[in-house]
């Protein structure tokens, strides 16, 4: 049976959806100038470990070495995804169920975000909060920064009530119905949110933020790791799963053919809303005072979120090869070549698919018990985000706003040509990036090392059994600021020098091979706030036994401004 939502959705009146498209406008510009600086900055960590030392040259910008490894960290990993995620979750489904979003709640997430982001920009710029992205005390920053995270924090949360707002109404209207795709997969993504970010919430609003405002004294490292682990590991969900609304719900019918399994998609973001929680310790497997049973078990469920990637590849294998096959593609690989490789928006989905494959098996490898202990603290770390948020995340992002950006303005695409070179630069580039970093981490290179101040002949001597793949990290940053240049030559010229479209540009809402109707398990995965409930508990049941020693046992210590 072959189901159609949302196909038409723009030829809905017009009252509602101007307003709705500025503010998603201000959310993509907003997310997409953050990774503009954070992406411009960071090469420069990357020609460090080529024995580069450019910071220099951007004095006084740029005071540090970690005051740019904070911003760029900072920018990319919080408000890039953050601005993009908020509005995506919430505009997409109000065009699927044809539901005018409450917008002063919408707006609401839009300011918090936007006032703790420019806190965070003055906080970072001044190198009065060189804390790095983990902010792990008891490095210390100014209250601007702590302060500037919690309201960015709280921002991202506020969308959910939009968009159980949106699902509510709708099936009131629908009784009986299942909650369409997209609008379930973006409410499964902020349910799963609003779980996670308790963890740094309250790092932030009971620890961190009294601490720098000089009310306490003292702050307990491990607890405050811990409670950062609590969001830090399902944030990178937080990252994925709309970059995999894209993948489900876009890319099928953007590539000519249709998603083969509508119940799959559920279930994939019920299990990630799941599994995602309760395996953050695995963050800690080196750090003391944590039993090393507790830490085996958490390794063990860690592996648990590798099965919503084997059904999403499995899946989403699937529904490309039925649209290569409808483009005429036969053989093995001949599906895949047939693809329409010149739409850059379906390249960099693509890419990034391809590119998230090496980013899981990297992190099999990271959540191991035994293998954590090689790959700790060094460049392989980075080099694995780079391909998980860097790569897959972003890269879908950029392929969003090629066709996001026409639909919001009615402009076309400033140039498919440099689009395609800019997401080709960025795989290549962040491809050599990554197996640099990998390999640099596999003879023992630490992360978060300023290593170009060292003379050559020292450097030669710490890192020359490893010069070659840290000189393809320096390469691959190179070409990422091309790659750059070209991105954002694209956005902003189509944002504001793009020709008028002739017809509009319409939400590329999937079609199915198998819907959900009469699915007992769509059915059973309707029932979220359970589902939640569930995860809750689990997650409790998983840090309780991390977190009550540590608060029967506290270790104050005085905040350090190293730099």
């Amino acid at each position: 049976m072959s189901v159609v939502i949302g196909a038409e959705r723009d030829s809905a009146p017009a009252i509602a959806w101007a307003a709705q498209k500025r503010l998603m406008s201000l959310f993509l510009i907003g997310g997409f100038s953050a990774l503009m600086i954070g992406a411009a900055i960071g090469p420069l960590q990357a020609l460090n470990y080529a024995d580069v030392n450019a910071y220099p040259f951007l004095r006084p910008v740029l005071q540090s070495y970690y005051e740019g490894l904070t911003i760029h960290g900072v920018l990319n990993a919080y408000v890039f995804t953050f601005f993009v995620t908020s509005g995506l979750l919430v505009y997409l489904p109000a065009r699927e169920l044809e539901l005018e979003p409450n917008m002063p709640i919408w707006w609401t997430s839009f300011g918090l975000m936007t006032i703790g982001a420019v806190m965070l920009l003055y906080a970072m710029f001044d190198n009065s909060s060189s804390v790095l992205w983990t902010f792990y005390p008891p490095l210390k920053g100014s209250p601007y920064f702590y302060f500037g995270m919690t309201l960015l924090t709280l921002g991202s949360m506020v969308p959910l009530a939009a968009v159980m707002d949106l699902r509510t109404r709708w099936k009131r209207a629908n009784p009986g119905k299942l909650t369409p795709l997209v609008t379930y997969m973006s409410a499964a993504t902020l349910l799963m949110w609003l779980l996670a970010a308790l963890g740094a919430a309250a790092e932030l609003i009971v620890q961190l933020d009294p601490w720098s405002l000089g009310l306490t004294k003292h702050v307990d490292p491990i607890i405050g790791r811990t409670l950062f682990w609590w969001t830090g590991h399902p944030i990178v969900y937080f990252w994925l799963m709309p970059a995999y609304v894209s993948w489900y719900a876009f890319l099928p019918r953007e590539a000519g053919g249709k998603l083969v399994s509508d119940p799959m998609a559920r279930l994939t973001f019920a299990l990630l809303l799941i599994f995602s929680m309760p395996v953050g310790t695995h963050h800690q497997l080196q750090d003391p005072g944590i039993a090393p049973v507790i830490k085996a078990i958490i390794a063990g469920l860690t592996l648990s979120v590798a099965l919503p990637s084997l059904i999403t590849a499995f899946t989403l294998g699937l529904s490309l090869e039925y649209a290569g096959r409808r483009r005429g593609g036969r053989g093995w690989i001949g599906w895949f070549t047939a693809l329409p490789w010149k739409n850059p928006s379906v390249a960099a989905q693509v890419l990034a698919m391809i590119t998230f494959i090496f980013g899981g098996a990297g992190g099999i490898v990271n959540g191991s018990f035994q293998l954590d202990n090689i790959v700790h603290n060094t460049t392989w770390i980075p080099g694995h985000f780079h391909i998980t948020v860097g790569t897959a995340v972003t890269m879908t992002f950029m392929g969003l706003s090629f066709w996001m950006i026409p639909h919001l303005t009615g402009r076309a695409l400033f140039s498919r040509k440099l689009a395609l070179i800019s997401i080709w630069l960025w795989f290549i580039g962040m491809s050599v990036f990554s197996l640099g970093m990998h390999w640099a981490g596999l003879f023992g290179v630490p992360r978060r090392a300023w290593v170009s101040e060292l003379p050559h002949s020292e450097y030669m001597h710490v890192y020359g059994v490893a010069h070659f793949p840290l000189i393809l990290v320096g390469v691959g940053g190179v070409i990422l600021w091309g790659a750059t240049a070209a991105f954002y030559v694209v956005f902003f010229g189509s944002l504001f020098g793009g020709k008028r479209n002739e017809t509009p540009v319409h939400i590329p809402f999937t079609e199915f091979l198998a819907g959900p109707e009469g699915s007992r398990l769509a059915g059973i995965l309707e029932y979220l706030w359970p589902i939640t409930g569930l995860t809750f508990l689990v997650t409790l049941a998983a840090y309780l036994p991390v977190l009550i020693p540590f608060f029967q046992h506290q270790t104050f210590a005085p905040g350090w401004m190293v730099w």
